[in-house]
């Protein structure tokens, strides 16, 4: 699940969809040629996302048991608080600089609920992938996920930013992969 755009990212046409940048169509395949059928939906609202919107797009792939679940920024917050609600179980759970919009930049609804403690018991296991020289506001998420998840993994990096292309360096992430099929 991609992350949040602002208005002047989603017009400019020199970039691809959400769905389609940083490093998610070279994820997508590496997955595919490991045998792992992967979807990147583009998450609806674009740059006023609202949660219900983002959860009736997201419940249309029948996530279960079976299912790895990625997010990036906005998109690993949403995932934080879908699996925080639900019931469902799903497999592996990766998420990547996870966002939690504690600032209240978008819809003030996207990010009203309360975090599961436990919602690791509901997956094969989470991962939280961030860096240090992120936007604080990442790095703030990140702390509030620390404090507040039991059987949590996390990953520290100190030079990948955001994970997206211009603190990447490349459209390609290994590290994730590795993370996923491991």
């Amino acid at each position: 699940i991609h992350g949040y755009n602002d208005k002047s990212e989603f017009e400019d046409t020199t970039r691809p969809a959400a769905s389609n940048d940083h490093w998610m169509p070279w994820l997508q395949r590496q997955l595919l040629l490991n045998g792992i059928e992967a979807q990147t939906p583009e998450m609806p609202g674009f740059y006023e996302p609202i949660y219900e919107k983002w959860k009736e797009m997201f419940e249309r792939f029948s996530p279960d048991e079976n299912t790895i679940l990625v997010g990036h920024s906005c998109g690993g917050g949403f995932l934080v608080r879908w699996l925080s609600e639900t019931e469902t179980k799903v497999g592996k759970v990766v998420l990547v600089a996870p966002w939690l919009d504690l600032e209240n930049v978008i819809d003030p609804d996207f990010f009203n609920f309360e975090i599961d403690q436990h919602l690791s018991d509901k997956t094969a296991g989470v991962t939280i992938m961030y860096s240090t020289d992120d936007d604080a506001s990442v790095i703030k998420s990140v702390e509030t996920l620390k404090n507040k998840l039991f059987k949590t993994k996390f990953l520290e990096f100190h030079d990948k930013g955001h994970f997206v292309l211009n603190s990447l360096g490349t459209d390609q992430f290994p590290e994730l992969l590795k993370e996923i099929i491991h």
